[in-house]
């Protein structure tokens, strides 16, 4: 890596940490642009440098770009499928699980080793 190299990351990471600031603040983006002295276009250069920055790591990951998915969704499998008995109605007989990074709903008959083997596989980091 050379120096223009690392210079780009760093002015890449110092944005990051503006925009990441921004959005805490609560403010409007032209009020934070005000308050920190500097222009309103800037904000909007470096936001879209930051995006394409994203977007050509999620690509160059795998090569894939068809398979793409929004950060922090991903694909859960079950190894066995049960079959459920018919819940009596939408509304009731429901199990909820809910943490900071996910809800879980299910009918109360869903069967609990499946319900612990879903619930391994949204624990892992």
């Amino acid at each position: 890596m050379n120096t223009r190299e690392i210079s780009a990351e760093y002015r890449l990471a110092h944005w990051a940490h503006v925009v990441q600031d921004r959005n805490d603040s609560g403010l409007s983006i032209k009020k934070y642009c005000e308050s920190a002295g500097f222009h309103e276009n800037a904000y909007y250069y470096w936001l879209k440098k930051l995006r394409e920055a994203a977007c050509e790591g999620l690509t160059n990951k795998g090569g894939n770009t068809t398979g793409l998915a929004p950060v922090g969704f991903a694909e859960v499998r079950l190894a066995a499928r049960t079959a459920l008995p018919p819940p009596t109605s939408i509304w009731e007989n429901q199990v909820s699980i809910e943490t900071d990074r996910v809800r879980i709903t299910a009918s109360s008959g869903y069967p609990v080793t499946s319900l612990a083997e879903l619930l391994k596989e949204v624990a892992r980091p």
